[in-house]
């Protein structure tokens, strides 16, 4: 289990203090972002305009909200959100708390449901979609699905994927337990990561956890007891009745990738109902639920929520939030079209302004601990659990899913080492002294992503990752290596070591450590600063 932090965040310039260079500027995004999200909302038909002229009443109150509206104009955050929220006391309709109110609760309620949201059409996606399989997920239910190819930028589903390994994946329904099994896979590091329906880990087979060599583990979801055949060794039980199997296996270089191919090729899933009777082969099932499109139902997200908890029920001590939440139709079983209008409002507002809420808290780094710019993770990442706002948007939205940090730390950095936000346009070295490379018992990787849509950089070099298994990588004559961040190659014998960002959009990286040394995890080894070179 994560062990417990007691890690300080920084206020010093670079960090993500209130007084930092990048606070301020998160804070002028931030009011962008409220005029994007009003424009956003604006176009549902039905909603209430959130930026309805407000006609001042008189006297003592009337002078209050006036004051209040002038320092609102001083404020990142838009005036029109004020507006919103007094709007309906200025006017006299005091019935109308019941649409803040249910807003209110609606907003916690995507926070909260966000995970189930996404993976209900992540699963169907590639359950049932198939589209570039060499990359991309395809599989039936309780089957594996492996990428043949490295990711790179042909990859459009988000999630930050990596350039190191072979991905494998497979949705598995528990209702009965799926034995997962794999070959012997000597010195070659590969995980396979066990994901519950609302994204956190509930366990690991792999190399760091229960060894290299073949084995047999079965997966069992809630409250299943039972006897295992020999040889077959139980993990950690499934929270959910659904659950996520995602591999990892390296594959060092070009020339390994057909050796890898044929080894992710003896991986396994069967029933244990299947298990042991020769040639017996669960069907291929496809028959998973099918969200609604939010073009042909602005209430999608909240239909989809509701399936998905009846069909995972989330865990009993979550009952006391599951109670407020169904009183404005959200929770297992329950149908929001049954909802009077003024609560169905307030949902789709919920909606439309929790996607933007998400993605600002990520890239805003309120998460992470500031070291020289790059954001170490919480030691309860992967299995934040209760926290729902990161659990959301730190663990689902920015990456499906997030590694242990016993089993891998991503450090993300989207500033400098003075604090400015990476540059499109930019020029940057990331330099290890020779003594300070990244400590791990795996390997690491350095990759750049473009902000927007957290995916991998077109580059007409297709250079996706800079790591310890990079040919030709040349250090410097002190040992130490240089990495060079820049849209065009630096040339010569630096090339090996050029990592393409982009041109055009805002970017950021992520240095991926697996197996990190208990220093990385703890956050006692720094990873130097990005310096700007032009």
């Amino acid at each position: 289990m994560p062990q417990t932090s007691t890690r300080k965040r920084s206020d010093k310039p670079g960090s993500d203090g209130p007084g930092s260079v990048p606070a301020l500027r998160a804070a002028r995004t931030r009011g962008w972002m409220a005029d994007h999200v009003l424009g956003r909302v604006q176009q549902f038909p039905g909603l209430p305009a959130l930026t309805a002229h407000v006609e001042a009443p008189a006297g003592k109150a009337a002078a209050e909200i006036e004051a209040a509206l002038r320092k609102a104009r001083q404020l990142p955050m838009a005036t029109a959100m004020l507006r919103d929220a007094v709007t309906p006391i200025l006017r006299g309709q005091v019935e109308d708390w019941r649409s803040e109110y249910a807003y209110s609760t609606a907003l916690q309620a995507f926070i909260y449901g966000f995970p189930y949201i996404y993976n209900a059409r992540l699963r169907h996606d590639w359950v049932t979609e198939p589209r570039n399989q060499a990359r991309v997920p395809y599989a039936a239910v309780n089957h594996f699905w492996h990428a043949s190819e490295l990711a790179d930028d042909s990859f459009r589903d988000g999630g930050c994927p990596n350039n190191d390994t072979l991905y494998s994946a497979a949705w598995i329904d528990l209702s009965e337990p799926v034995i997962l099994w794999h070959p012997n896979m000597g010195s070659r590091y590969f995980t396979f990561e066990l994901v519950d329906f609302a994204s956190d880990n509930f366990d690991y087979v792999g190399q760091r956890t229960t060894g290299s060599k073949a084995g047999h583990f079965a997966i069992t979801g809630p409250g299943w007891k039972g006897k295992l055949p020999p040889g077959v060794r139980k993990t950690a039980q499934s929270p959910t009745r659904w659950a996520l199997v995602f591999g990892r296996t390296l594959v060092d270089g070009e020339d390994d990738l057909p050796q890898v191919r044929s080894l992710v090729q003896q991986f396994g899933l069967t029933p244990l109902k299947s298990w042991g009777k020769p040639g017996a082969k669960p069907r291929a099932r496809r028959d998973v639920y099918a969200p609604p499109d939010p073009k042909d139902d602005p209430l999608a997200p909240w239909t989809s929520l509701n399936a998905m908890l009846a069909e995972n029920p989330p865990p009993p001590h979550h009952e006391i939030l599951l109670r407020q939440f169904a009183r404005i139709g959200v929770g297992p079983g329950l149908d929001v079209e049954a909802q009077p209008d003024v609560i169905k409002r307030a949902l789709l507002r919920a909606a439309q302004v929790g996607m933007p809420t998400l993605r600002e808290q990520f890239l805003g780094g309120s998460w992470a601990t500031v070291v020289n710019g790059w954001r170490y993770p919480p030691p309860e990442e992967g299995r934040l659990g209760d926290d729902y706002l990161q659990r959301a948007a730190d663990q689902s939205l920015a990456g499906i899913l997030a590694n242990d940090p016993e089993e891998a730390v991503y450090l993300v950095s989207f500033d400098d080492a003075e604090g400015n936000k990476l540059s499109p346009r930019g020029r940057y070295e990331l330099r290890f002294a020779a003594e300070s490379l990244p400590p791990v018992d795996a390997f690491w990787s350095l990759t750049a992503y473009t902000e927007n849509d957290l995916n991998l950089i077109p580059n007409p070099a297709r250079r996706y990752s800079v790591g310890d298994r990079t040919p030709g990588l040349v250090t410097r004559p002190d040992g130490g290596l240089t990495i060079y961040l820049q849209p065009r190659s630096p040339g010569g014998a630096k090339e090996a070591s050029w990592l393409p960002t982009s041109a055009r959009h805002p970017w950021f990286l992520i240095l991926r450590m697996y197996r990190p040394r208990k220093q990385v995890v703890s956050a006692a080894w720094k990873c130097p600063g990005i310096i700007k070179t032009g």
